[in-house]
């Protein structure tokens, strides 16, 4: 059994269609049967008072010559025809080549007899002056027209068996809109947006089960949002010990110490200022995820120079040769604080991991559709199986060297995510890394670019 065939076996609206139409097929199917034997047994009914008015008419008539047969219009079928015979009791019937071999003494009423091999209907009466009239009928034409009747009665149930099993899966497939809706709906949301499920719509007998995961989302979103409080709370409480550890040290070297101690607290000083900026890097995530900063038009080139101010003095003692190879004007809708943590996140990374003397260019390019925000350097790029990984927490591609928290490229994927903007990793023309930011055009003010 292939995918598909599992899902439509596991689909409820599957399932439901599939039962429903085969109790309508089931109960139409009883109901036909029973309405074509009904059918068919008042035509039958139907034809037989035929005969006996027939009968009744003929007598009243009073016949003063043996009628031979009813003649029929021109065009009609032989075997459709009906036969009248006359006698006197204990005589043969007349005409004799009409009804060969038929017995004289048939008595009174209707009966089914043999005629010239075929079974025939008849209704026998006797009149008060001794004369006898049979009016008969071939039976295969009776049952024809009988089936005929019976079929009609049943061809609009036949009809309904067909068009109901349509009609039931729309329904149903309306009546199941809800939740396709409220699924697409949880689909697209971010892992930020708690908003309450919307259950008006959804039917009675699936509420319960909504309103239980709104209860867990609620108690998931609460979870969250201490984490998130823990992960600022701690960072920021880590910072005031921190401060002071540097400052001790700092002091210490003033200090006379021989030349080994020096040695150790240079490392002392390197694993403190590490663990600070591992401490910062650890706020700017917990703002990152909390919901703040006012979205206003940014312009972004503004927000790329200031970054590149505050990181060259670092570029410049690595030699590098950092710049902005273009810089098409783009006005962004979003939070200025945000947009800064994004660039210098990605500026910071680029002069970390790129060796001392390498180049890394910066790129403001509007499109018609979107607008792209790139950085190139000349580092050791990231493995194509490792470009999902490093946008993890805490995770550091294979084989780098310089050290980091592994959570720069973190902080930049959930500030995009926040504001609607995509993240991807390519390689650059130089063999390094291309880090591309895309603005969607609902982000761009109109006017830039």
């Amino acid at each position: 059994m292939d995918g598909r065939q599992v899902r439509m076996s596991q689909s409820l609206q599957f399932r439901l269609s599939l039962w429903l139409s085969l109790t309508i097929v089931l109960v139409a199917a009883a109901a036909g049967f029973l309405s074509y034997g009904s059918a068919f047994y008042e035509a039958i009914e139907l034809q037989d008072d035929q005969l006996r008015q027939t009968a009744a008419l003929l007598q009243r008539q009073l016949l003063s010559a043996p009628p031979t047969e009813v003649a029929g219009p021109p065009d009609a079928d032989p075997e459709s025809r009906l036969i009248v015979l006359a006698s006197r009791p204990h005589e043969a019937w007349n005409p004799e080549d009409v009804a060969p071999g038929l017995r004289p003494d048939l008595p009174d009423g209707l009966q089914t007899v043999a005629i010239g091999g075929a079974p025939w209907r008849l209704f026998v009466s006797t009149h008060e002056r001794g004369l006898r009239v049979a009016i008969g009928q071939q039976t295969t034409v009776r049952d024809e027209i009988a089936n005929k009747s019976a079929l009609r009665t049943v061809a609009p149930l036949l009809s309904l068996v067909l068009l109901l099993p349509l009609l039931v899966g729309c329904v149903i497939r309306k009546m199941l809109r809800p939740l396709k809706i409220m699924a697409a709906d949880l689909e697209f949301r971010s892992e930020r947006d708690w908003e309450e499920i919307a259950d008006r719509s959804v039917p009675s007998e699936i509420r319960p089960f909504v309103v239980a995961m709104k209860r867990l989302l609620a108690r998931v979103a609460q979870l969250v949002a201490a984490q998130r409080r823990f992960l600022a709370d701690a960072a920021h409480e880590l910072r005031s010990p921190l401060t002071a550890l540097s400052l001790q040290a700092e002091r210490l070297e003033a200090a006379e110490m021989s030349a080994e101690a020096r040695i150790r607290l240079a490392a002392l000083r390197r694993g403190i200022g590490r663990t600070r900026s591992l401490i910062d890097q650890l706020l700017a995530l917990a703002r990152a995820q909390s919901q703040t900063g006012e979205a206003r038009p940014v312009r972004l080139i503004g927000v790329v120079r200031q970054a590149l101010e505050d990181l060259m003095p670092l570029a410049e003692a690595k030699h590098m040769d950092v710049g902005v190879v273009r810089q098409d004007d783009v006005v962004v809708q979003a939070s200025e604080m945000e947009l800064t943590i994004l660039v210098r996140n990605l500026v910071d990374n680029a002069i970390r991991y790129t060796p001392e003397g390498g180049k890394i260019d910066l790129a403001i390019e509007a499109g018609a559709n979107s607008a792209v925000f790139r950085v190139d350097d000349t580092g050791p790029g990231i493995a194509p199986d490792q470009r999902e990984r490093v946008f993890d927490p805490f995770y550091r591609a294979l084989g780098a060297d310089e050290f980091g928290s592994g959570l720069g490229l973190s902080i930049v994927k959930t500030i995009a995510d926040r504001i609607g903007a995509g993240v991807s990793l390519w390689q650059s023309g130089s063999g390094g890394l291309q880090v591309a930011v895309s603005i969607p055009r609902s982000l761009i003010c109109l006017g830039s670019g």
